[in-house]
C-alpha cells in the first residue's frame, strides 16, 4: 500500500538515521513523558536533569536547545509508530479490521493512564507557541496518520471488510479526530468509558464484521508487544 512508508519517509526526511547514546535516549524518554503529561511549555531542562540525576549541561550537550529536543522527541515517536504499523501491514493475511484494532490500541492504553495522551495530540494544543521545526513535524505526523488510516479503510472496502459512511479520506478524518478528542475528554473527566464508547461506535459504523467476530484477528500478544514499542 505504501501508507506506512509515509511514516518512515517522513522520519527519514526530518531526522535521518542518527544513532543516539544511552543518555540521549533517556533524555528523550523523559521529555516525551513530560510533554504527554504536562505540555511542551510546562517543563524545563532542570526537570529532566532532576529526573535523571544529571547536570543540565549534559542535556545541552545532546540537544543544544529545547526546540532541538522537542523536534527529536517527535522524530523518535513518529519513527516508532511508523515501524510498528509497517511491520503489521506487510502481512497480507492480517485483516484490515485487525489493522484498525492495532492502530486504536495505543489510544486505549493512553486512556488507562491518569494523564497521558498522544504526543502530537498534546503538542497540537500548543501549535501557536511551538518553534517552526516542531509545528512542521506535528503537521506531517497528522498527515501521515490520515494517509495510513485512509489506506487501511480503502483496503478494507476492497476486501469487503468495511462499509464506510463516506470516502476513505473523510472517514479517516472522522476516526482520527474522534480518537484524539476522546483522549482529551477522558483526560479532563477521568472517565475511561469515554474512549471505549467512541471506539465501539466507530467500529460498529465501519463494519458488521467487527461485531460478528468474523475477521482474522491480530493476536493480543502481538498487539501488546507492538503497542509498547509505539508508546
Amino acid at each position: 500500500m505504501g501508507e506506512a512508508g509515509t511514516f518512515e519517509g517522513m522520519t527519514a526526511i526530518l531526522s535521518g538515521p542518527k544513532p543516539r547514546s544511552e543518555t540521549a535516549e533517556q533524555i528523550l524518554e523523559v521529555a516525551e513523558t513530560l510533554i504527554q503529561t504536562r505540555s511542551y511549555s510546562a517543563f524545563s531542562y532542570q526537570d529532566i536533569a532532576d529526573a535523571l540525576g544529571i547536570r543540565k549541561a549534559s542535556i545541552h550537550y545532546h540537544f543544544a536547545s529545547k526546540a532541538d529536543l522537542g523536534a527529536a522527541v517527535i522524530d523518535r515517536y513518529a519513527e516508532r509508530f511508523g515501524k510498528a504499523l509497517a511491520s503489521m501491514e506487510r502481512d497480507p493475511s492480517v485483516s484490515s479490521v485487525a489493522l484498525l484494532d492495532f492502530y486504536i490500541e495505543p489510544y486505549l492504553q493512553f486512556a488507562r493512564t491518569p494523564d497521558r495522551v498522544c504526543l502530537c495530540g498534546a503538542l497540537a494544543g500548543e501549535i501557536p507557541t511551538l518553534p517552526p521545526e516542531m509545528r512542521m513535524r506535528v503537521d506531517q505526523f497528522f498527515k501521515a496518520h490520515h494517509a495510513w488510516l485512509a489506506g487501511i479503510l480503502e483496503r478494507g472496502v476492497a476486501r469487503n471488510e468495511f462499509t464506510l459512511p463516506a470516502s476513505p479520506a473523510k472517514t479517516a478524518r472522522l476516526v482520527f479526530g474522534a480518537l484524539q478528542g476522546a483522549l482529551l475528554v477522558k483526560r479532563t473527566t477521568g472517565d475511561t468509558s469515554q474512549m471505549k464508547d467512541v471506539v465501539t461506535v466507530l467500529k460498529s459504523q465501519l463494519s458488521n464484521l467487527v461485531t460478528a467476530g468474523r475477521h482474522p484477528a491480530v493476536r493480543k500478544g502481538d498487539i501488546r508487544r507492538n503497542v509498547k514499542s509505539r508508546m
